[in-house]
């Protein structure tokens, strides 16, 4: 499996809030009106941008990750996702230089550098003009293996600016300037108190894409810059197809699994999805909003989101809440991260005003007015996770980001979790186990030795199987 041939690009940043996501969004939607079939990758954990991304592309959006991930998985999810594509986009987070390790071992300039990657260098230019060469030429000096292929211009205060830009930095530099984007309100990303808002609550995305593209595009030597792309260096051997993690056998049933898949629940990675249908799932989707009645399944998956921001419609779709209760307490198998754990709790509260949710989860989810847990987390499982590695496994990598803390939480509940890098609920615990239940502010990959979507399927497949392990949820909706 080679793809040599796609030509491919690491867009990064001298910072974070560059305008990186803008530039990245409007040039994959540039590319697709031109005819081109794009792909986009984003570097890191991340829901929200990919969804910005392929809604731009038209293709699901994949996130390569260097702390979750080994090498060879990395350049087989790029070839593997990139076959068939002209050109691939990579989008990195924060700086090209920042990560976890002070060697820069998870930096965006790290993964340009093990992709054979050209990087293009998104600078916010506001207030900059001869000092724009010192900052490329430190950039440069600082890793003499990266190949920074060309800058692009962000910001640009008129044509004046411009000019001097590109004086500047032809006269002191032997980098490109592919492009200079000038100041617009137009390209404001819609964003709100946790940051951008997610493509799927935005009724307007579709237009706010095209309008990007045709922007960008025209600021933007499109040509030049899938020239850049095309000279794509060598790659570490992907890794081999990971079939023991997604092949279900012949003689195994599907199983229904209904996902929640509406404006407040939307953090899904395409590839773990894909790996619960290789291992055997129907994906179900339903609407926690509009939907009075749970589909008849045989468990529920419900994602991350932003319930807060619909508290009030979820509180008034009070059938599917009861229903849900009904079937968490007579064993249905439910899977739920984050935002899907604070829908199954008792209530949410935000801004001084209160709704109920499911009550499966006998505590109240409060949000706060900082992060409570944001970044990697390490996890032990203990006895108590219903669907565990075999042997337990090793320590399981995974990623938070919540504002919301679980509290009045009731006595002696059992944990899935042992953290011991992150916070999860308390600091030491994260996942709640009732009956079939398993809800923890942990994000899952199922990438490396983690075969979760596997596991969860089989799990759901035999308490399917067990005389009177749950009512049919069907009947539930009489």
């Amino acid at each position: 499996m080679t793809d040599h041939r796609v030509p491919a690009v690491l867009i990064s940043a001298a910072h974070k809030s560059s305008g990186k996501t803008t530039l990245t969004v409007g040039l994959a939607a540039a590319f697709v009106a031109r005819g081109l079939a794009v792909q986009t990758f984003k570097k890191g954990p991340d829901y929200i941008d990919p969804m910005w991304l392929a809604r731009a592309s038209g293709r699901d959006c994949f996130n390569l990750d260097p702390y979750l991930m080994a090498d060879a998985e990395i350049a087989s999810t790029l070839a593997r996702h990139s076959a068939g594509a002209d050109l691939a986009l990579v989008e990195g987070n924060k700086g090209l230089y920042d990560g976890l390790a002070l060697d820069g071992s998870n930096s965006n300039a790290a993964l340009a550098r093990t992709l054979g990657l050209p990087v293009v260098l998104v600078l916010d230019v506001r207030g900059m003009t001869r000092g724009i060469a010192p900052l490329i030429l430190g950039y440069q000096a600082f890793d003499r293996e990266l190949r920074i292929a060309g800058v692009i211009l962000n910001q640009v205060g008129g044509s004046r600016h411009e000019a001097k830009l590109r004086a500047v930095v032809e006269h002191y530099t032997d980098v490109p300037v592919l492009g200079a984007v000038g100041h617009d309100a137009r390209l404001a990303m819609p964003e709100r108190h946790l940051g951008l808002r997610p493509a799927a609550e935005c009724d307007q995305a579709a237009t706010t894409v095209r309008e990007f593209g045709a922007i960008i595009g025209a600021q933007v030597d499109l040509d030049r810059l899938r020239a850049v792309a095309a000279r794509v260096g060598e790659r570490p051997a992907p890794a081999p197809p990971a079939r023991h993690r997604a092949h279900a056998g012949p003689t195994h049933r599907p199983v229904r699994i209904g996902i929640a898949r509406d404006k407040a629940f939307a953090f899904y990675y395409p590839d773990d999805l894909a790996a619960l249908e290789a291992a055997g799932a129907r994906l179900v989707p339903f609407d926690t909003l509009r939907d009075a009645h749970l589909p008849a399944v045989d468990g529920v998956f419900i994602g991350g989101g932003f319930p807060e921001m619909f508290m009030g419609e979820l509180q008034a779709n009070a059938s599917l809440r009861q229903e849900l209760r009904q079937a968490i307490d007579a064993g249905l198998p439910v899977y739920a991260e984050c935002g899907g754990l604070m829908y199954l709790a008792r209530s949410i509260t935000w801004n001084g005003q209160s709704a109920r949710m499911v009550g499966a989860i006998p505590g109240d989810a409060v949000m706060q007015a900082r992060p409570v847990g944001r970044g990697y987390v390490h996890l032990r499982e203990t006895a108590a996770h219903p669907w565990p590695s075999v042997g337990n496994g090793p320590e399981l990598r995974a990623h938070e980001f919540h504002y919301s803390s679980l509290e009045n939480l009731a006595p002696g509940l059992a944990k899935a979790y042992c953290v011991t890098r992150g916070h999860g609920l308390d600091g030491q615990h994260d996942g709640i186990v009732h009956r079939n239940l398993l809800a923890s502010y942990a994000h899952q990959r199922c990438v490396g030795a983690n075969t979760w979507p596997a596991r969860f399927v089989a799990f759901v497949r035999k308490a399917s199987a067990t005389p009177c392990a749950a009512p049919p949820v069907d009947r539930l909706a009489a």
